[in-house]
């Protein structure tokens, strides 16, 4: 939890105001049993009004100190609380924003939601009643003891004959408690991911009715998390009465003995009055240690795990992301011998790939599922790094260039069309901040989306539904395309992006990106795409089968030759040799 809090020390002078005010007030509290003890001994029972009157207005001024402290207070720990969780919260995202694609799989998406959010406010709690109530409750347990010890030590002792046992059964049920709501907090991360997976597959649902079968696919993970919640209440529930009970055994004790030693004139009535008052004050507050177990318990669960996405290791995260910016990196790209595998998996997903493509140049790659192609290409801007072998772009490794630089001059287009909440232009520059509008223009036309666009009738201003869901699949993939244009890249991934298109809008695409200046890399399944590629990389379970021209693998590759005579039997007849 040391990295967690390590956020709250820049509020440390709010903080130590809040304790203060919280202390003023806690003084109060332990001095008003004192006082209500000479108004008895030497106001009431001597007979003496000015000294009830002296002793009850000095009540009454502490009281709205008190009052006043509480207030104040109240807003110092608010403003800690509060900026201490925007802090927190802010740092999470920016530390998982830093992860590399290795260590972000580490974590579920939906558990570094329930993280960024439910266990934030959980400690967010936690760290405002400490300034409130959780610190003043011991204080004022132990206070209120040490005071009937002043008042009477004799009836102070009976209030101290339980207190071993309450101290082993608080830390046993604490360590209980901790475990418990750590579970609870896993369990709500399955009902989030449950729910992430029904609201983005909603259109399948519906599609195939199978909202029935999502109802009790989420009853079931909601169960789980019921269950053990209330295992977990039920637990903390047996806090309060044996406190309790300890506590009202002690006080029947005071009564009892004080009563006695009351009538042999060995005890005041006023001390007896005090000594019940110190031991109702603490039974209040032993009163609360049900809740604040309850909350400092899922507090300490929810800080252990953010604190391990906070020292989870970044790989190659932004922090890396520095240097100077050097000339612009140019396309030359070349993949040596690399193979690579998954953490944790023992077989490689590419197995000693190599080729060349030189700036300018466009190579196509083909394969079936799984085969390894968009791997291949997270390889290129380091989302992941090879296992083995070596990338090397514009002639240096990239190791070897800055992260950011690296990927300033790279523009990609992945499988999924991905877009955000926001108006087509804040997609667009999105792909470049610093772009001009008609530089968003211009990147729009190449991706032959202008006109559609230009059909909206608030055009670039037209809003995007979340994901993109007001538009389709074809525009989708087409914003994404002129979106990476944006950057003017050095090398221009496109991982099967044009799968949406039909046949005029692709060819018209593919002529406005041969204008182009950057190196291209395309997966596509389509012979006609492949055709217009310099070269072609053939890939079949992660290793190289082809790597050729279109006439070349027509002529030596079996496996393009299938591919080809699925899409086009005229194909086959051109370029397959005839035999003698």
């Amino acid at each position: 939890m040391k990295t967690v809090f390590s956020y709250a020390k820049q509020y440390k002078w709010p903080v130590v105001i809040a304790l203060c005010l919280m202390l003023i007030e806690l003084g109060v509290e332990l001095v008003q049993p004192l006082f209500i003890a000479k108004i008895i001994d030497d106001g009431i029972i001597a007979g003496d009004v000015s000294v009830v009157w002296a002793w009850g207005l000095g009540m009454m001024g502490l009281t709205f100190a008190a009052f006043f402290s509480g207030v104040i207070n109240s807003y110092f720990a608010g403003h800690a609380a509060q900026s201490f969780a925007f802090d927190l919260r802010k740092a999470l995202f920016q530390q998982v924003q830093s992860f590399s694609m290795a260590t972000f799989l580490r974590f579920p998406t939906s558990a570094l939601v329930t993280r960024l959010t439910s266990d934030v406010t959980m400690v967010q709690t936690v760290f405002f009643m400490s300034l409130r109530i959780m610190l003043r409750a011991p204080l004022l347990v132990i206070g209120s003891l040490l005071m009937a010890f002043i008042v009477n030590v004799k009836l102070a002792l009976l209030l101290v004959v339980g207190a071993p046992v309450l101290l082993v059964f608080l830390f046993f049920m604490m360590k209980m408690g901790v475990r418990y709501f750590a579970r609870i907090q896993q369990r709500l991360d399955v009902v989030n991911r449950v729910i992430q997976e029904n609201l983005q597959a909603v259109r399948l649902v519906k599609a195939y009715l199978r909202g029935t079968y999502e109802a009790s696919r989420f009853s079931e993970v909601a169960d789980h998390l019921r269950v053990d919640t209330v295992k977990a209440m039920r637990l903390m529930e047996l806090i309060l009465p044996i406190l309790l009970f300890i506590m009202n055994a002690s006080l029947m004790a005071v009564l009892w003995f004080g009563a006695v030693d009351g009538q042999k004139g060995g005890v005041q009535v006023g001390e007896l009055v005090a000594v019940v008052n110190y031991a109702m004050r603490m039974t209040g507050a032993f009163s609360m240690f049900s809740f604040i177990l309850i909350a400092f318990s899922r507090g300490k669960a929810s800080a252990e795990r953010m604190e391990e996405v906070l020292r989870a290791d970044d790989g190659t995260g932004f922090e890396q992301a520095t240097g100077s910016r050097s000339d612009r990196l140019t396309g030359d790209l070349l993949v040596h011998n690399v193979t690579f595998h998954y953490p944790g998996k023992a077989e490689p997903i590419l197995n000693g790939v190599s080729f060349h493509v030189a700036p300018g140049e466009k190579l196509a790659i083909m394969g079936a599922t799984g085969s390894g192609k968009s791997t291949l290409l997270n390889l290129i801007p380091r989302i992941f790094d090879a296992t083995k072998g070596k990338i090397y772009v514009g002639g240096k490794e990239v190791k070897e260039w800055p992260l950011k630089e690296l990927r300033d001059t790279i523009g990609l287009v992945p499988q999924q069309s991905i877009l955000f909440t926001g108006t087509i232009l804040d997609n667009l520059s999105w792909g470049d901040p610093a772009a001009e509008v008609d530089e968003l223009e211009e990147a729009a036309k190449k991706a032959q989306i202008h006109e559609s666009i230009a059909s909206f009738p608030k055009k670039y201003e037209t809003r995007v539904g979340q994901k993109g869901v007001n538009l389709s699949g074809g525009q989708k993939q087409r914003l994404s395309i002129a979106r990476a244009l944006v950057r003017k890249p050095s090398i221009l991934i496109l991982d099967d992006s044009t799968s949406a298109l039909d046949v005029k809008t692709e060819t018209a695409l593919w002529d406005a990106l041969a204008e182009e200046e950057s190196t291209m890399l395309v997966v596509t399944q389509k012979i006609s795409t492949a055709k217009g590629a310099d070269m072609i990389l053939l890939l079949d379970e992660g290793n190289v089968v082809g790597y050729g021209t279109h006439k070349e693998l027509m002529a030596e590759s079996t496996l393009y030759q299938k591919i080809a005579a699925s899409q086009s039997e005229e194909e086959v007849e051109r370029y397959v040799p005839r035999t003698p």
